[in-house]
């Protein structure tokens, strides 16, 4: 195992170029939870802080393929800089708004709608440059997607973390700051990359680079990616259901939580280290319907230490199907729409992950937490049925996905 991931660091210029990447991924992290904060310090209203939070996300999550089809468009240095600077300004704008009371909510409310508009899309992108430096060769591409996807993941954990101790030292806003700068560093390192400069820009739009002809090709792996998400935003909230009926307190959902992430990590890694025969299509559906499983069998843990294995065990399917998803979306479209495919199904994850945990919200009081459980597995296992029928009804509309997941990529 060790020696395939070796392989994908050994690669010219991808330890450079991951590493900037990831420095300003870290950035996902500690930004909006530190906006958070420090929106309700200043107003003193969490509920203003949750509207101003749902503005953020919203733009993040929906306008991410818009970013991303500058990116394919315009190559990445011309299209991340821009955004950057905007982000930025951005930002510094909120920062002086928060740092004392009195901000008018309007004013919060437009600032952070307006920079989650402009985040950089440093994950589509590092992910098409990861399809660049593998030159077609889709056991690399396995690889190197497993481990950035295992990286990220451990990014969202460590972000948070960060904040924790930033707050406990200075005002929250200096964790925007903080995290502003994470992004000026890291998105400064990655454009200059030789590996990121290499990637060409799109000279002109093709048949299949607009929004609505990218998002049919990746139609497959969007849903299930959809279907992901909304498995984690169900989980996330159900888990303090339960802790709560069992009398648990918070630091327990904690340790629960991460035993699902731990699962993912290890089954992210396993996945990548496996030169699989097995269509990619097919790999999606049975990981989807693993995931709708575990859900399922979540619903008839009798307490909180059987409710962690369980977890761990679900997690143990998540990276592996988005790595698969990141994987047939790449091969579903042209080199030049790579950027834009892949933010598709990052928008799915994320619209999937807010639509779950508003489902849940509006369930869980209603509802006993095991039927919850059972009824997000059995969304999810369906789903998992519709995308192996879309793959084989479809065929005609992602064809150039289909020809090149059939290859073994043993």
């Amino acid at each position: 195992m060790s020696a395939s991931y070796a392989r994908v660091l050994r690669i010219p210029h991808a330890r450079r170029t991951f590493a900037t990447a990831l420095l300003g991924r870290l950035s996902y992290g500690v930004v909006p939870l530190s906006v958070m904060l420090a929106v309700t310090r200043a107003s003193g209203s969490y509920a203003l802080a949750g509207a101003v939070m749902a503005l953020f996300g919203a733009t993040v999550v929906f306008l991410a393929p818009a970013r991303a089809a500058l990116v394919d468009r315009f190559g990445p240095p011309r299209a991340l800089v821009p955004l950057l600077s905007a982000y930025v300004l951005l930002l510094a704008l909120l920062t002086a708004a928060v740092w004392r009371p009195g901000a008018p909510p309007v004013l919060l409310g437009t600032l952070t709608a307006l920079a989650g508009a402009c985040v950089p899309p440093l994950g589509p992108t590092m992910r098409a440059v990861w399809a660049r430096l593998a030159q077609d060769d889709r056991a690399l591409l396995q690889r190197a997607y497993s481990l950035d996807g295992v990286a990220e993941e451990l990014l969202f954990v460590s972000g948070p973390l960060l904040v924790g101790v930033l707050v406990g030292a200075a005002a929250p806003a200096v964790g925007i700051v903080v995290g502003a700068a994470l992004m000026v560093a890291g998105t400064a390192g990655f454009v200059r990359s030789p590996a990121v400069r290499a990637v060409r820009p799109g000279s002109a739009p093709r048949r299949d680079s607009g929004d609505r002809r990218v998002l049919r090709r990746v139609g497959r792996p969007v849903v299930a990616a959809a279907a992901v998400g909304l498995a984690l935003g169900v989980l996330d909230l159900l888990v303090v259901v339960f802790a709560e009926r069992h009398h648990h307190g918070g630091a327990s959902v904690a340790w629960v939580l991460a035993a699902l992430s731990a699962g993912s990590a290890v089954g992210g890694m396993l996945n990548g280290a496996v030169n699989w025969r097995t269509p990619a299509r097919t790999r999606l559906a049975l990981l989807t319907a693993c995931l709708g499983l575990a859900l399922v069998g979540a619903g008839l843990a009798p307490g909180l230490g059987t409710l962690a294995l369980v977890m761990a065990g679900a997690g143990f399917f998540v990276s592996p199907a988005l790595t698969t998803a990141y994987l047939i979306a790449d091969a579903a479209v042209a080199p030049e729409s790579r950027t834009q495919a892949g933010a598709w199904v990052n928008t799915a994850v994320n619209a999937g992950s807010t639509g779950g945990t508003a489902v849940a919200g509006a369930l869980a009081g209603q509802l006993p937490v095991a039927v919850c459980f059972a009824g997000t597995g059995g969304v999810v296992a369906v789903t998992a049925v519709l995308v192996m029928t879309k793959g084989a009804r479809g065929r005609g509309a992602l064809r150039v996905g289909t020809d090149r997941e059939a290859t073994p990529v043993a």
